[in-house]
């Protein structure tokens, strides 16, 4: 479900997914584009991210926190693994376990979230 909420960013290079679960219930949604109030274009003309890109996790994360719900031992369903930025924001949100399909290049984000005892679950899937 992950990669089908992916489709929504407006992102050229990468478009990526992410959903929060708890007690088997989407509680937050988000996928990678810039902010609200911005225009819908991730990349510059050298086809570069811009720099106020929201990855995907950090909209699901920033989007529960302005809810009622809690992301305390929920878990992170994201199309791809979280870079180092976003593993910080998922431990302090207390986020238990994250499942991804995608490996993203740099896996600095999966050590710490390793380092912070947080489940991490690798699912290849075919498109």
């Amino acid at each position: 479900m992950a990669k089908i909420w992916a489709k929504n960013s407006y992102c050229i290079r990468r478009q990526v997914g992410a959903l929060i679960v708890k007690d088997k219930m989407i509680i937050s949604d988000g996928y990678n584009g810039t902010p609200s109030g911005f225009e819908n274009v991730c990349e510059d003309e050298n086809n570069t991210t811009k720099p106020y890109v929201l990855h995907a996790e950090a909209n699901a994360i920033t989007k529960v926190a302005k809810s009622n719900n809690s992301s305390d031992n929920a878990t992170l369903y994201v199309t791809t693994s979280p870079c180092m930025e976003c593993s910080k924001l998922i431990i302090q949100s207390g986020i238990k376990r994250v499942v991804f399909c995608d490996k993203y290049h740099n896996v600095e984000g999966l050590k710490l979230l390793e380092r912070a005892n947080i489940e991490i679950v690798h699912i290849e899937i075919n498109d």
